[in-house]
């Protein structure tokens, strides 16, 4: 009964991953918490430094977790919906109102980023050392970046994680659901030259559909995590909309059969979930939020296109990618916008290169069904060409993506009239990272200018083949898995002396370029520590102008917009402030009720920054008689009483 049979060695049937692969992740998890090490010390610190803004977040937050109102909008606006309070008000109901209560929610948001980073790069083909390279990018944090990620002041930090999800639904979702699994495990091979069907085929094709049936069952989860994802970020922000176009175009071309019956249909139900409050108000009150943020990005004003072209196309990448100084750009950081522009051609040529690559010949040695007996693969394609041309697909998508904000941004006049600080609407270029890099990297790989991920030989049902020329034909995500090859490694280069010396000139310009953006980039980011000490004092500086006031019993303030609001939530509410310009007329109040209370009131105070021309117009109406004003100082700040 034991004649002739072999036993075969526990390695040779499951081959063990060398343990150093596991280096790269533990890295890469180390980087990442000393990102959130960084961001967290920064926000103990007071920085970056608050605003109006970001209070009047706070303050829907302090009113949402009293009950008192449940708003759509930013207060004061009809666009840029106000997840950021949803999320802070259960941490404002039990510690009251902060600045690092309100912005706990966004270094989550953060730290998910950085994690969904990780496995979009793993998931569209990039080894782990390729995936700790994005979470340095990503680790870093410039004045700009770390405003964007953490300030909560509408529409930005949760852009990023939302985007990096919604191109792993999409991957998952073109890519099938592995682990299916067929009744029994049928053995087919040696399928007939002439067409006949192996034996039992007929049984095996029936049990097929069964298990794709149930694959497109079990993938209506995430057709409603996609929907759902998509209407909260119309919702947030409609920034992130040509992202959410570029994706749902792929899925609509992998997917487009079963986006007609239910999987189409959970899509568009979490669609209307998540977008319902802007559908919502929308109906009700008749407002159109796209109108609105078209005339928030400056469409009604005038600048030159010479200053929008500066603007969006020099200044505007190195400030979204973190590569400038905090409030300025220096000449010699803004190599990276003429690379940037190169970076996003050859990787979108890249992209479509391998998509428009022909597919190799069905294995015939294997029914079209992965090695483990999985849901099979569309139509007749080899084992994990499907998902090489997914990887490629999302790539595009989000290289696209990327292009489309940067020219919709460039054609705006904000990027003419306010170019440092309107970088902010470039912040979701960071979602296209792992697609723009990867040009990069690929040419390192082939000068091998770093070591390829060791692996045990080839086994059956490996993803990755070989034609007869011994050139690798598979290109499959997950490439530092043993038997599989890196997306884009073909080793079909020419082997001639020239040939191996252009590989290598590349590759050297690759590493050259991800030197410059992780040395570009630390600098950046410690110029942002630096400033570090200066934002910390300032808002000491507030807090005693908080604690000043209510010592000396004032509940009614006239201010600047970016003082009054501000003052508001740190007080939490115990003063209430009306806008003021520097004329001393009304200016812009988000809240209305605030001027109602302030104007009924008859000893009603002015606050004024030291030195700013409000205090100069102020201090023209001190005197000793009725009608005048006497004057408290605090530090950096002046606070008018009304004489009776």
């Amino acid at each position: 009964m034991t004649a002739g049979v072999r036993q075969e060695p526990r390695e040779a049937t499951r081959p063990r991953t060398p343990r150093r692969t596991r280096l790269p992740a533990l890295l890469a998890l180390l980087v990442g918490l000393a990102g959130i090490g960084y961001r967290l010390a920064l926000l103990l610190a007071d920085a970056p430094p608050t605003n109006s803004d970001e209070a009047t977040m706070g303050l829907a937050a302090l009113h949402i977790a009293r009950g008192e109102g449940f708003p759509v909008w930013f207060y004061g606006q009809a666009y840029m919906g106000t997840l950021e309070a949803y999320l802070a008000a259960p941490l404002v109901a039990l510690a009251g109102p902060s600045v690092l209560v309100l912005r706990l929610p966004t270094l989550a948001l953060y730290a998910l980023f950085l994690a969904l980073s990780w496995r979009l790069t793993r998931r569209l083909g990039g080894d782990r050392w390729f995936a700790l390279l994005v979470v340095a990018v990503l680790a870093l944090g410039s004045d700009r970046v770390v405003k964007n990620q953490l300030i909560a002041g509408g529409g930005y930090p949760e852009l990023n994680p939302a985007g990096v999800a919604l191109a792993l639904l999409t991957v998952s979702l073109c890519a099938g659901v592995p682990g299916a699994r067929l009744p029994g495990r049928t053995a087919v091979s040696g399928v007939a030259a002439a067409g006949t069907p192996p034996p039992g085929a007929a049984a095996f094709g029936t049990a097929a559909s069964g298990a794709a049936a149930s694959g497109a069952a079990a993938r209506l989860p995430r057709w409603a995590g996609w929907g759902l994802v998509s209407g909260l970020l119309l919702w947030a922000d409609p920034l992130i909309l040509p992202f959410v176009l570029a994706l749902g175009a792929v899925l609509a071309g992998c997917r487009r059969r079963e986006l007609i019956g239910r999987a189409g249909a959970v899509l568009a139900a979490g669609l209307l979930l998540g977008a319902a409050p802007m559908l919502l108000d929308s109906l009700r009150h008749g407002r159109d939020p796209l109108a609105a943020v078209l005339t928030a990005s400056g469409a009604d004003a005038a600048a030159t296109w010479g200053e929008r072209l500066y603007g969006g196309l020099v200044l505007g990448p190195p400030l979204a990618m973190g590569f400038c100084s905090p409030g300025h750009c220096a000449g010699w950081q803004l190599w990276w916008a003429p690379a940037f522009v190169v970076l996003l051609l050859l990787a979108a040529i890249t992209a479509g290169r391998t998509l428009r690559r022909p597919l190799p010949p069905a294995d015939p040695g294997h029914f079209p069904f992965a090695a483990n007996d999985n849901v099979p693969r569309s139509g007749d394609n080899p084992p994990g060409a499907t998902e090489r041309r997914v990887s490629a697909a999302v790539r595009l998508a989000l290289l696209a993506g990327a292009a489309a904000v940067l020219a919709a941004y460039t054609a705006s006049s904000a990027a003419g009239r306010t170019p440092v600080e309107s970088a902010r609407y470039l912040s979701v270029l960071a979602v296209a990272v792992p697609a723009l890099l990867w040009p990069l990297w690929t040419a390192a790989r082939r000068a091998r200018l770093w070591p390829r991920p060791a692996g045990p030989p080839h086994h059956p049902g490996a993803l990755a083949k070989s034609d007869r020329s011994g050139h690798h034909r598979g290109e499959l995500a997950g490439s530092d898995r043993p038997g599989c090859r890196q997306l884009g490694d073909s080793e079909s280069n020419s082997r001639t002396t020239g040939g191996r010396k252009r590989i290598r000139a590349a590759g050297v310009a690759a590493v050259a370029v991800l030197a410059g953006m992780l040395g570009t980039g630390a600098v950046a980011t410690a110029d942002a520590i630096g400033g570090v000490p200066a934002t910390h004092a300032e808002a000491d500086r507030h807090r005693a102008l908080v604690d000043t006031l209510g010592a000396l019993g004032v509940r009614h303030v006239r201010a600047g917009y970016w003082t009054c609001n501000r003052l508001t939530f740190a007080s939490g509410e115990e003063v209430r402030c009306a806008v003021v310009d520097d004329d001393l007329r009304p200016g812009f109040d988000r809240l209305p009720a605030y001027r109602r209370a302030v104007d009924a009131d008859p000893d009603a105070a002015w606050v004024a920054p030291a030195g700013s021309p409000l205090a100069a117009r102020l201090d023209a109406r001190l005197g000793p008689g009725p009608g005048t004003l006497r004057m408290v100082e605090v530090p950096g700040w002046r606070i008018y009483l009304p004489r009776r």
